[in-house]
Order: structure tokens, then C-alpha cells, then sequence
């Protein structure tokens, strides 16, 4: 209780005093970085979630060969989730004697669940967006029935036993997929015309789905009751798996987020360090003084744990608050730019930056306090004697181990934090051994130099070790930001010219080979270029090293669908350009037939493949055993055709198959696909425009979460700039008197202070800007796949920032220090 009554006046003093100004003022910008960052960007994250639903159009959703249980609905109802069925299968639809195959979805009246339906009332017309579907006796068909068909809206169809009008031509379905299965043109039905239609019989091919949405935790809940309740035949899926596309967006979104985030944590880190150490340096007489009057270590040790407490409680408190205001208030500024109301925000933060805080203090303050309980009692006497220091670097092992538990805690991936955190200690060695190569160049070179220049790399040689600490800190605290101020753009460009405004948005499918060059003389009379196509073959994996992948222990959902559906293969001399080699080799022209095959890293992953296995195959009947020769990770946010399997050139050549190619089309373009249906009615156009919309939107609200945190990481480097300054504030305060004293101009005093920090800042800058660009360039090759650009202004940047800011910025802030009358500084000593 005496440690509590004596930490709370001393934390009260220190605070008055402006002794914790730094320390304090670091922690809050960490946990307003931290709350703001978590409350912004974990709304974001759920409002895109919720628009990467609109793929599924439900948050869940569960398909079966047989009609869905009606216990499944009743406990979703239970739970508070919405739900709607959906039941699709392929039929032919007839206007007199004319006929067209149809891929018919009928829907209830909740249906979609997530997105929107949008129809138009032309072919190929502008869509419109409606919250309804199709009345009893009504059809909503897409644009190439009507144009194989010839047809009109208002026109009747047979489908079935049952006749319908054609009131709508159907654009766009949520759920209508992102594969190359079931193409054909859609059709939209009323769930209640099934029965009229006397098309469902036993034995029928069909797929019944049924559609749950709700919040996040009930989703969650209900996700976890169906996975272990579900049938064998039943499949679950979930935003995680609708898409390959926009989960790979989602995930490079999330990265560049926690990119942010991490650059905000580690100059908050460096700022911490630097202020611990001048409150350390500034309590060893008042520790050494309560020693003398009998203060036990361990007395001492628990005055500091308690104020370290105590502090971060504060910090917790006060940030929290100012980081809940300030996501609030850029929602509203920002609310124009978000075309959707986001969820409300979470408490997660709140937990989070508590433990940051902790583990800050415990890893980076902590370790100067400790060395400081060991001051001696004779340095009351004696000025000289101070600590000794902490054995075996118990310090440094505790900030290591701090900096990566917090690092880890916010992104939870271990890739990025170890390469941002190697980079960032290479940086760090780098520049110690640099400020002490300077601290001895500048022994030498101060006799040359006028009298202003020669006193501050005076200060520099005198100063060593505290010189090389301000560089580290100069260097890092500018490394960071130039990272994330200029670096952070080339990144956010790179990933948005890797989906350019003519990226293919629309797939042709089930070529014929007899139809390739009509086709391609059609494309190219109608000005859409030549296209590359690629061939296809529909197989199934029937053994994985001789054994039955049936037999074989797979987890998750995706291995049980490699193993059990069918398969795209094509083949290729070369590999496809959004394809990166991570594992094996590509094959030349010599390896022609040779029976080798390329996986992806996802087809790796899911069946547990490795390079030399075998993997036999049914393709048409015929039996096809091969061996992995290389891994591909694919970028699938590139819209372009990308394969699961890809064989080498005459392996596959004599198999009966279809081709495959993608085009860019433009709005005014878009009519001339009803010629293209007309022409070759076999073919299914896909359209993609949908997807690439919210892939783009993914883009902007990361870059617009990105450019939000990048003003604390801002605030957080000039945290960083301060206490570094501080940390010597007091010897410059001592000698400014001296020199002025023994006849120096308070001018003269002031110009070498500048000549010192601009040294100071010309080595930092230059380092840093070494710094960020190559752990900009092991992000951007290794973490986010993009090609990185050697970016000038990351040079100009770093010379300018380290020499006139760090200069000006550090002549400033001791200027008040310089000012000082010498009587009142010598009085005080």
C-alpha cells in the first residue's frame, strides 16, 4: 500500500513536470493508432466481407443433390437469420418450334439475400437494379435466350408443362459464379411455378440450395451447427471459398491494411524507447537519494511496475476515446466515398491495444527501469557512478520478444511480420554501425570546418553512443514513413494497374475446335483483336500415388472438391504470365508428351501434393497417370484464364475437347454479343464485370483505410523526432551555458546545434531511403506478388526529410534549451 500511495504522487509529479510528456504522448498515439485503425478498418472489413457475400447472394449457403431438410430452416429462424431457397438445373426452353438450353434458377421471395438482382428491358440493354423476382406465371431470362430466340419481352416460352411471359431480360445474379460450369444462359423463375412445370421427377438432376445470412456471430454459430450436423452429400459454403478472385483482393486489402497498422506500432515502439531512457537518466538521483534513506531495490522496482501500470491504464482510456472520435468523424468526412452504410463498429480494439500497451512497456520500458532499481547510493556523492548494466541482454531479448508479440497479435501473419521485422533490425544494424563509422569521421574532419560546423560534429564525437542512438531512431523513425509515404503509393499503384481498365471482363467458353477460326474472324471483324485461346479437357482424379483419393485423410472442404468434381486441364508451352513459379520447374520444348503436369498452390495444398507425385486421371474414359513437375501460386484477381492443372504441349493434344478465351468489351461494344449468340449458339459468353467492380471497390476502401493511417504513422514519426531530441536535452542544456559562459554567441551555439542534427539527418535519410526501398521490395515480391518499381522520390524524399527536417526540427526543439540564461542552468547544476 505504501508502494501505491508513493507511485501515485510520484506518476502526479512526473506528470506536472513533463517528465512521462514523451513516454505518455508515445503510448497514446500507439493506442489512437491502434483503436482508430481497428474500429475504421474492422468496419471496412465487414462491409467488404458483406459485399463479397453478394457472390454467394448469402452469407451461407448450403447446396444438395435432394431437397434441403426444413430443419435446417427452422433453427436458422431460431438464431435470427434470413433464409431463402434457390433450386437450379439445366432444362431446354421452347418458343414454337424453336428451342434453347437453360441453366433455370427458381427463387423465393427473399432471394438474393446479399446484392441485388439488375435486369434491363433490352438485350444487352443498361441494367437497373430490383429488389424483386419474378411474379407467379412470369420469367426473367438472359439476354442470349432472347437473342437465339428472337424474342420480345411480353412473348410466351414453354418451359416444361407450364407457359410463361417473358416481362424482364435478366443481366445480372449474384450467385450466377465465377467458374466455367453451368454457362448456359439463365432463366429466373418464381420458386412456386416449379410444381407447374412437372420438370422435377425422381432421378432428376438438380441442386437445391439453401441461403442463410444474419450478423457475423450468429452466421459464425450457425456455420459451425451445420458443418457438424450435414449430411454427407450436402456441401457448405461460405464468402471464404465463393470466390477465388475476390477472396485474393480481400487478402491483399488485409495485407496492405496491416502494413499500415505495423508502421504505426513500430515508430510508437522507437518513441517509447527513446522516452524510457530519458526518464531513467533523469530518476537516477532521486533513486540513488532514496537508497541513501534506506529504500529497499525491490521497493523501488514496485514504484516503477505501478507507474508503468497506472500509465498504460491512462493511455488505454484517453486513446481509446480519441480513436473511437476520430474513425467516427472520418466515417462522416468520408461517407460520399463509401457507397454502403458499414456495420457498426466492434469493441476487438479494446483489448488489443490494452495488451500493446502492456507489452510496449513491459518490452522497451521496463529494461531501463530495471537497470535503474540498481543504482548505487554513492552516486549522491559521486556524479560518475551510475548502474551497472543488465547482464546476458536481458533488454534487448525482452524488446525482441515484445516487438514481435505485438507485431503478430495485430495481423496474425507470421510471413509479414518476420519480413518487416528482419528488415527493420537490418536497418537498425546497419545504421548503428553507420553512426559509429560517423562518430569517428567526424573526429577528423572537424579541424577543416568553420567554427559552427566544428562544434556540431564535435557534439557528434562526444556525444558516441548517444549519436549512434539518435541516428538508429532518425534512421528508423524516417525508414517507416518513407515506407509508407512513398513506398505505400508504389504498392497501392502497382496493385491497380494488375487490373487495368481493358482487363478481360468477358469469357467465351465450350469453343469447338471447328470453330476457332470463325471465331476469330468474327472478334477480329468486330475490332475486339485476337485473343489468345486455350484449350480444354474435362477430367477426374481417380488415384493420387496409386491410392484412391477417397481413401485419403483430407481436411477442409476444398481437397474433398478437388477429389470428388471434375476438372478443367489444358495445356501450354508456356506458362500463363499471372502465374508464378514456387516449387519445381517449367518444361521445355524436349519434355513435349512427356506425361508431367503443374499444379497450383491451392490443388497442392487441398490434396496434400508434393513434387514427384503421381496423379492418375479418367479424361473421357481414358486412363492418365502423370507426375508433378512444378507449383504455380496464381494470381486470381487478374481476371485473366488461369487453370488448376496444366499439362505439357502433345500429351493431351488427340483428347476431345473445347476452347476457352476472354475479351475486354466496352459498354458500346456490349450489343454486338447477341451477333456473336446468333452466330455460334453453342458458345456461353460469361460476364465478369460484377466481380471486377467489387474487386475495384476492395481497391478503393483499402487505399482510402491506407491514406487514414497513414496520419498517425505520421503523428507516431514525429513522436519518434521529439524524444529523440529529448534524449540529450539536458547535456545540451549544460553545455549552451558553458560554451556561453566562457564567450559564445547564443548564434554560434545555435548554428552548431544545427550543424549536428543535419549531419544527424543526412546519414538517417540516406539509409532510410535504402531501407525502405528494399523491404519495399521484398513486400512487393514476396507478400503481395506485384512487380516493384525503383522509385526516385523515395531518394529525393530521404536526403530532404533526414537533412532539413530532422535539422530543423531538432534545432527547434532545443532552441528553448539555448535560450536559456547560463546563470539559471550553472544555479541548477
Amino acid at each position: 500500500m505504501q508502494a501505491l500511495r508513493f507511485a501515485l504522487r510520484n506518476l502526479w509529479r512526473d506528470l506536472k513536470s513533463g517528465e512521462l510528456s514523451v513516454l505518455l504522448l508515445a503510448l497514446l498515439v500507439a493506442v489512437l493508432s491502434l483503436t482508430a485503425v481497428g474500429f475504421f478498418t474492422g468496419r471496412i472489413s465487414q462491409g467488404v466481407r458483406l459485399q463479397a457475400a453478394e457472390v454467394l447472394a448469402a452469407d451461407l449457403r448450403l447446396e444438395a443433390p435432394a431437397p434441403i431438410p426444413q430443419r435446417y430452416f427452422d433453427e436458422a429462424q431460431a438464431r435470427g437469420l434470413r433464409s431463402a431457397r434457390v433450386l437450379s438445373f439445366p432444362t431446354a426452353i421452347f418458343s414454337g418450334d424453336l428451342s434453347q438450353l437453360a441453366a433455370l434458377n427458381a427463387v423465393t421471395a427473399n432471394y438474393p439475400l446479399r446484392g441485388h438482382l439488375r435486369i434491363a428491358d433490352a438485350p444487352f440493354g443498361t441494367p437497373r437494379s430490383t429488389d424483386q423476382i419474378p411474379g407467379r406465371g412470369e420469367v426473367w431470362i438472359d439476354a442470349r435466350i432472347i437473342a437465339q430466340l428472337k424474342l420480345e419481352l411480353g412473348a410466351m416460352l414453354r418451359i416444361g408443362e407450364a407457359s410463361f411471359r417473358v416481362t424482364e431480360v435478366l443481366d445480372y445474379r449474384p450467385d450466377q459464379g465465377t467458374g466455367f460450369v453451368n454457362l448456359a444462359p439463365a432463366a429466373l423463375l418464381n420458386y412456386e411455378d416449379i410444381a407447374a412445370t412437372q420438370l422435377i421427377q425422381p432421378g432428376s438432376r438438380a441442386t437445391y440450395a439453401a441461403l442463410f445470412a444474419g450478423s457475423p456471430a450468429a452466421v459464425a454459430a450457425f456455420r459451425e451447427y451445420l458443418s457438424q450436423t450435414k449430411a454427407p452429400g450436402e456441401r457448405l459454403r461460405d464468402v471464404e471459398e465463393s470466390s477465388r478472385q475476390l477472396n485474393s483482393a480481400i487478402d491483399r486489402a488485409s495485407r496492405f491494411l496491416n502494413l499500415a497498422s505495423l508502421a504505426s506500432v513500430l515508430l510508437a515502439a522507437v518513441a517509447v524507447v527513446m522516452g524510457a531512457r530519458r526518464y531513467a537518466a533523469r530518476h537516477i538521483d532521486a533513486v540513488a537519494l532514496m537508497k541513501c534513506m534506506g529504500a529497499a531495490q525491490s521497493f523501488v522496482l514496485a514504484i516503477s511496475i505501478i507507474e508503468l501500470t497506472l500509465l498504460a491504464l491512462f493511455a488505454v482510456a484517453i486513446g481509446t476515446a480519441l480513436g473511437f472520435l476520430a474513425q467516427s468523424g472520418l466515417v462522416v468526412l468520408l461517407r460520399s466515398l463509401i457507397p454502403n452504410e458499414l456495420p457498426a463498429a466492434s469493441l476487438a480494439p479494446l483489448p488489443i491495444a490494452l495488451v500493446t500497451v502492456l507489452a510496449m512497456l513491459i518490452g522497451f520500458a521496463l529494461p531501463p527501469l530495471l537497470q535503474l532499481k540498481n543504482t548505487p547510493p554513492a552516486r549522491v556523492l559521486r556524479k560518475t557512478v551510475s548502474a551497472p548494466p543488465l547482464r546476458y541482454g536481458v533488454s534487448y531479448l525482452l524488446a525482441l520478444a515484445a516487438l514481435f508479440a505485438i507485431l503478430w497479435s495485430m495481423v496474425r501473419d507470421t510471413e509479414l511480420v518476420l519480413s518487416v521485422l528482419a528488415g527493420v533490425l537490418a536497418v537498425g544494424g546497419v545504421l548503428t554501425l553507420a553512426g559509429f563509422g560517423l562518430v569517428r569521421l567526424t573526429s577528423r574532419l572537424r579541424g577543416g570546418v568553420g567554427v559552427a560546423w566544428r562544434y556540431g560534429l564535435a557534439n557528434v564525437s562526444r556525444r558516441g553512443t548517444g549519436s549512434v542512438v539518435q541516428i538508429v531512431a532518425f534512421g528508423l523513425g524516417l525508414m517507416v514513413l518513407l515506407l509508407l509515404a512513398v513506398v505505400r503509393g508504389d504498392l497501392l499503384a502497382d496493385w491497380r494497374r494488375s487490373l487495368p481498365n481493358d482487363v478481360p471482363n468477358n469469357f467465351l467458353v465450350n469453343i469447338r475446335p471447328e470453330q476457332r477460326q470463325a471465331l476469330q474472324d468474327f472478334l477480329t471483324a468486330h475490332g475486339f483483336g485476337a485473343p489468345q485461346m486455350y484449350p480444354m479437357v474435362r477430367a477426374r482424379i481417380t488415384a493420387i500415388n496409386g491410392e484412391p483419393p477417397q481413401s485419403l485423410k483430407l481436411r477442409g472442404d476444398s481437397g474433398r472438391g478437388f477429389a470428388e468434381r471434375e476438372q478443367n486441364l489444358t495445356w501450354s508451352a508456356n506458362m500463363m504470365e499471372d502465374n508464378q513459379l514456387v516449387a519445381g520447374r517449367w518444361w521445355t520444348a524436349a519434355d513435349a508428351g512427356k506425361h508431367l503436369v503443374s499444379i497450383s498452390s491451392e490443388y497442392a495444398e487441398g490434396l496434400h501434393l508434393e513434387l514427384g507425385d503421381k496423379l492418375s486421371f479418367d479424361v473421357a474414359g481414358e486412363p492418365l497417370t502423370v507426375q508433378v513437375a512444378s507449383i504455380r501460386k496464381i494470381r486470381w484477381d487478374s481476371f485473366r484464364p488461369n487453370f488448376f492443372l496444366v499439362f505439357p504441349p502433345g500429351l493431351l493434344d488427340g483428347a476431345a475437347g473445347t476452347y476457352m478465351t476472354s475479351l475486354y468489351l466496352t459498354p458500346a461494344q456490349r450489343p454486338a454479343l447477341a451477333d456473336l449468340v446468333r452466330q455460334f449458339p453453342t458458345i456461353s459468353v460469361f460476364d465478369v464485370d460484377a466481380i471486377l467492380k467489387q474487386i475495384r471497390d476492395i481497391m478503393d476502401r483499402a487505399s482510402l483505410a491506407v491514406q487514414y493511417v497513414f496520419l498517425f504513422t505520421l503523428a507516431a514519426g514525429i513522436v519518434v523526432l521529439l524524444a529523440a531530441v529529448q534524449s540529450t536535452r539536458d547535456e545540451r542544456r549544460y553545455e549552451s551555458a558553458m560554451l556561453r559562459t566562457l564567450g559564445a554567441s547564443r548564434g554560434t551555439v545555435l548554428q552548431g546545434v544545427a550543424a549536428e542534427f543535419s549531419a544527424l539527418g543526412f546519414l538517417s535519410g540516406t539509409l532510410a531511403a535504402f531501407g525502405a526501398t528494399a523491404i519495399g521490395w521484398i513486400l512487393a515480391e514476396r507478400l503481395f506478388s506485384l512487380e516493384f518499381t525503383l522509385d526516385p522520390k523515395v531518394w529525393v524524399a530521404g536526403l530532404l526529410c533526414g537533412t532539413v527536417l530532422v535539422g530543423l526540427s531538432g534545432t527547434l526543439a532545443t532552441r528553448s534549451v539555448i535560450n536559456t540564461p547560463p546563470i539559471v542552468t550553472l544555479r541548477d547544476e
